[in-house]
């Protein structure tokens, strides 16, 4: 996630808009590269990138909040020889238009005309969803509401509390727009991760940060609708979790700071006794972004658990 409220530590000013080095995997990831479209849903425009031959499993990835597609396109590379691959901006974020309004039917609709689009179902079987922090709860709204559509949900790093800690939304945000910067270097300078944490892959947060910002009259300011969490609606999730009805897996960071033992123990709780389990040791809430090698093994060992 960009955010542009005042970080105290920059993670790529020390760079001054050059990109660092990247390892050769890295590197050879983003040379797979995807094709690009928007698809059109319930009047916005979404944007969609593919990996992979049509008739393979569809595998469908999901970011959080504030990210965009590409924030999977250095991980789905490491799917598409066995996967038609798909990830998707959401609305408000990204690529894709903004809405009036958002909501958990909003993503719903989203997610599956991703999969007509991607042709995720062509090979004859359910698609399975990965959806990382926001980007779980569409996914967990999905396995509920729409899970003969399915063939299983990844939820990682994707926080419920318990009811008394239960997130309430936040407050009423000061100003009504994104900050315009100068230049491209300063705006890649103002970059964080949210919640804030460090990060020691550089290379991944340069790549992420880039795909966060668009050119504008002035400058360059972020893709994401500032105001998408006032004009957002859910139900409680908490409720969701014991109504899961696809097969079901949680990742987390044991690291993460969103997922300590009492979130955890609360989750699993709720969730289905059959729900996979998969720590990713040394990583924090951005799983992906802190051991990517390990996020793909860890996801690679659940989707050959589900056949």
């Amino acid at each position: 996630m960009a955010d542009d409220r005042p970080a105290p530590v920059s993670l790529l000013a020390p760079f001054h808009g050059e990109k660092p080095p990247a390892p050769a995997w890295f590197d050879a990831a983003l040379a797979v590269e995807p094709e690009r479209s928007r698809i059109p849903v319930d009047g916005a425009e979404i944007e969609l990138l593919t990996w992979g031959d049509v008739g393979k499993p569809g595998l469908l990835f999901l970011h959080g909040n504030g990210a965009h597609a590409d924030w999977w396109s250095f991980i789905a590379p490491f799917f598409a020889a066995d996967w038609r691959v798909a990830a998707i901006s959401w609305a408000g974020m990204g690529g894709s238009d903004w809405r009036p309004a958002y909501s958990a039917q909003s993503f719903a609709a989203e997610i599956f005309a991703a999969v007509e689009a991607a042709q995720l179902e062509a090979g004859g079987v359910k698609p399975i969803l990965v959806g990382h922090s926001f980007g779980g709860f569409p996914t967990l709204y999905c396995g509920v509401e729409h899970a003969d559509r399915l063939r299983g949900i990844v939820m990682v790093d994707s926080s419920i509390q318990p009811p008394e800690k239960r997130w309430r939304g936040p407050p009423p945000r000061a100003d009504a727009a994104n900050r315009v910067y100068a230049t491209l270097e300063e705006a890649l300078a103002r970059f964080r991760l949210a919640p804030p944490q460090g990060c020691e892959n550089l290379y991944i947060a340069d790549h992420i940060a880039r795909g966060s910002l668009k050119a504008v009259e002035g400058g360059w300011t972020w893709k994401f609708d500032p105001a998408i969490w006032q004009r957002f609606s859910m139900p409680d999730l908490g409720e969701l979790l014991p109504r899961i009805a696809s097969p079901v897996a949680l990742m987390w960071g044991e690291r993460s700071n969103l997922m300590h033992d009492e979130t955890l123990n609360y989750m699993f709780g709720q969730m289905p006794e059959a729900t996979l389990r998969v720590a990713i040791p040394d990583a924090d809430h951005h799983v992906m972004v802190d051991q990517p090698l390990a996020f793909v093994a860890g996801l690679r060992g659940l989707l050959a658990g589900w056949g």
